[in-house]
Formats: structure tokens, C-alpha cells, sequence
């Protein structure tokens, strides 16, 4: 089964920025809904933000006006840009994609680890 790529994570200071980047298969990449998805140390996964080639955006409260998502068609790839990084904000990010039931379809990937600490 395929698996997404994730990229772009690293340390940060509070308030700083990062570029998340998910490499999607081309079969999969056109209609797919692409979800990113996190889990903060000793927490559950949760959804973070996602796209549709056909209904836009959607965003969790906590990503709403820190965290955009984006579709890069030419690289294939779904980013995450991150700003005002907040230490609670420290996690690996995943992404997958969304199916009809609302739950991811794919076996996760390594995810991109993300800290934010001063």
C-alpha cells in the first residue's frame, strides 16, 4: 500500500516558521482529500489541516490563521506552511489521505518531527 512522504521539520523558537511537504503518488495526487495530521509527545493523533482539489481548505481552530495549506501541482506535494510556531506545537506531522469515512486510508509514513523550544 502506498505510503505518503513527509519533509521539512525541525527545531524552532517560539514564534518561528517551518514548511512541511508531503510528497503524494501522481495516481493518487489529482482527487485526492490530503489530511495533515499530528501527535504531540504522550497524545493522541489529531487533525491538523487539509485540502481538496474540489472543496478547498478546512482547519482545525488551532491551525486557523497560524497554519495554511497548500497544493503544489507541479511537485506533486501538499504543504503545511507553520508560523508563530508555539512550543504546543511540538509533534510529528503526518499526512494521509482522507477517505469517505473520514479516516485515513494509507499506512502512516515517518511523519516529520516539528520542536518548538526556546
Amino acid at each position: 500500500q502506498a505510503q505518503l512522504v513527509e519533509s521539512g521539520g525541525g527545531l524552532v523558537l517560539p514564534g518561528g516558521s517551518l514548511r512541511l511537504s508531503c510528497e503524494v503518488p501522481a495516481y493518487i495526487f489529482t482527487e485526492a482529500i490530503i489530511y495533515w495530521y499530528r501527535q504531540p509527545p504522550g497524545k493522541d493523533m489529531e487533525l491538523v489541516a487539509g485540502i481538496s482539489p474540489t472543496y478547498g481548505t478546512d482547519y482545525k481552530d488551532f491551525a486557523k490563521g497560524r497554519f495554511f495549506v497548500s497544493r503544489d501541482n507541479i511537485r506533486r506535494s501538499v504543504d503545511l506552511q507553520l508560523n508563530d510556531l508555539k512550543p504546543e506545537d511540538t509533534a510529528v506531522y503526518y499526512c494521509n489521505v482522507l477517505g469517505n469515512s473520514g479516516q485515513p486510508t494509507l499506512d502512516w509514513g515517518q511523519g516529520t518531527q516539528v520542536t518548538v523550544s526556546a
